[in-house]
C-alpha cells in the first residue's frame, strides 16, 4: 500500500515538472549579451525561417540569428526565425499558449500551436516593431506549421510556380513547331516550282533540238523539211530535178543546132 501511494506521489511530481517545464516564460526586460523571452505571439511578423534543428533550443536559435547579425529570433519546435524587429503587438497572446517544449531542452518552451516564442538576441535592447499589416496569422503562420524545414518551403514554393513555367514552355514548344511546319511547306513550294521550271524549259529545248536535226536530214536527203507550224507548204516545182526531166521529154532536142535555118519539104 505504502508503494502504491509512493508512486502516486511520484508520478503527481513528474507530471506537475512537465507541467511547469513547458509552460512559457514571462517577458523578461532585454539585456545586452544575452538572450531573454520578450513573449508569445500568434505571428512571426517579418521574421524569416533561417534553420532546421533536432535539438532546437531557445539558446541555439538565439546563436543561429546571432550569427546572421539579426536583432530578434523566434522559436517554433524545430524550426528557427531571425528578424529585425518584433512581431506587432496586436498578435501578442497569452504566454500559456506557448507550451511546445523544445526538442533539445524540454524545460524551454518553443512556441505551440500556431503560436512562436519570441527572443531578444541581445545585440540591441531597443527594437521596433512590425507593422499590423506585414504580421498576419493566415501567412507565415500557416506555412510554418506545415512546413518542417526551409526545403519543404521552397518545393511548395516551386511546385505553385511550375504552372505558369509549364504553360510557358507549352507556347513557346507550339510557336517553333509552327515556324517549322511553315518554313518546310515554303521551301518545298520553291524546289518543287524549280524543278517543274527547269524540266519545261528542258523540254522546250529538246523539241527544238529535234525539230533541226529533222531539218537538216530532210534537207540532205532531197526531201521537205518539216514546217515548224505543222502546216502545209507550198515548193517550187521547177526545182524538182524529177519534173524537169519529165518536162524535157518530147521536146526541142537538145543535140541539134537550131542557129541556122532548115527547109523542110513536105507533102501537102
Amino acid at each position: 500500500m505504502s508503494s502504491l501511494r509512493q508512486f502516486t506521489i511520484t508520478a503527481i511530481l513528474v507530471l506537475a515538472s512537465l507541467s511547469v517545464a513547458t509552460k512559457e516564460k514571462a517577458p523578461e526586460t532585454p539585456t545586452p549579451g544575452t538572450d531573454t523571452v520578450h513573449g508569445c505571439y500568434k505571428s512571426v511578423g517579418t521574421m524569416k525561417n533561417t534553420s532546421h534543428d533536432e535539438f532546437n533550443t531557445q539558446g541555439a536559435c538565439a546563436k543561429v540569428c546571432r550569427g546572421l547579425g539579426k536583432l530578434v529570433g523566434a522559436s517554433l519546435s524545430k524550426d528557427c526565425w531571425c528578424g529585425d524587429q518584433y512581431p506587432n503587438k496586436a498578435d501578442l497572446v497569452d504566454d500559456d499558449q506557448c507550451t511546445e517544449p523544445c526538442p533539445g531542452f524540454g524545460d524551454e518552451a518553443c512556441g505551440g500551436l500556431d503560436t512562436w516564442t519570441v527572443y531578444n538576441i541581445g545585440i540591441r535592447v531597443s527594437v521596433g516593431e512590425a507593422d499590423s499589416s506585414s504580421s498576419s496569422s493566415s501567412g507565415p503562420s500557416k506555412t510554418s506549421s506545415v512546413a518542417n524545414s526551409p526545403s519543404d518551403t521552397i518545393e511548395t514554393i516551386t511546385a505553385s510556380s511550375s504552372p505558369d513555367n509549364n504553360n510557358k514552355s507549352n507556347t513557346n514548344v507550339a510557336g517553333i513547331a509552327a515556324g517549322v511546319v511553315v518554313g518546310v511547306v515554303v521551301i518545298s513550294g520553291i524546289i518543287g516550282g524549280t524543278f517543274f521550271w527547269m524540266r519545261r524549259k528542258r523540254n522546250a529545248e529538246i523539241e527544238e533540238e529535234h525539230r533541226r536535226n529533222a531539218a537538216v536530214n530532210a534537207f540532205i536527203s532531197g526531201g521537205k523539211p518539216p514546217s515548224s507550224s505543222g502546216g502545209v507548204s507550198m515548193t517550187d516545182s521547177r526545182l524538182d530535178p524529177v519534173m524537169n526531166r519529165r518536162m524535157s521529154d518530147g521536146s526541142i532536142a537538145d543535140n541539134q543546132d537550131y542557129s541556122r535555118r532548115i527547109l523542110r519539104v513536105t507533102n501537102a
